[in-house]
């Protein structure tokens, strides 16, 4: 079934929107912003982007490059990081979107890392999710907080952390897998503004 995806997405890594919007073959209905709105004031703009884009998207798709982080400098993150705002937001007319975090070439080395042996006697996969790696809106709610287990689970994670590679294999799964999670109970532990 075809999902209702918004591409949330830095200016530097247009490519890859425009490789899943065009080249991709992925059954999805896209809700994605595709031209700029003609306005200086960005209350306005996120307004038009939660209205005509969010509000009836099912899943968001956070691409994760190296322009991405939380900590950049200069580099401001405002729309990304509140268009995972109202993405995250459950409201009346406004459910919740599952977010799938794709990770791009130009930072897959910087999230992902070796695996370690833990103590519970699985290999386990690290990835650095932290503010020098993506924006705070993804990484808190990518990594919450486990109950008893000595490491995270996929039960323990609302969003969803794919590589490009992967991605391009079978977008619909990682999509989907996205998507059930707006129904799965770490939900109800999702922070929307970190």
């Amino acid at each position: 079934m075809a999902r209702k995806c918004f591409i949330s997405f830095k200016t530097e890594d247009v490519d890859y929107k425009n490789a899943i919007q065009n080249d991709l073959d992925v059954d999805m209905i896209d809700k994605s912003l595709n031209e700029a709105i003609d306005s200086d004031d960005e209350e306005y703009i996120m307004q038009q982007i939660r209205e005509n884009y969010l509000a009836d998207s099912t899943v968001t798709i956070h691409l994760i490059g190296a322009h991405s982080a939380e900590n950049l400098g200069s580099e401001e993150q405002k729309f990304i990081k509140r268009e995972l705002q109202a993405s995250l937001y459950n409201g009346e007319n406004n459910p919740r979107s599952g977010i799938l975090g794709v990770v791009l070439p130009s930072a897959q080395s910087q999230i992902y890392k070796n695996g370690i042996l833990c103590k519970c006697g699985n290999v386990i996969s690290v990835v650095n999710m932290e503010d020098d790696t993506t924006i705070k809106e993804f990484h808190r709610n990518f990594l919450i907080k486990p109950n008893s287990n000595c490491h995270w689970t996929e039960d323990d994670r609302y969003c969803v952390l794919v590589t490009w590679e992967d991605f391009v294999k079978d977008p619909e799964k990682y999509i989907e897998l996205a998507f059930s999670k707006r129904e799965h109970p770490i939900a109800e532990k999702v922070t929307v503004r970190p």
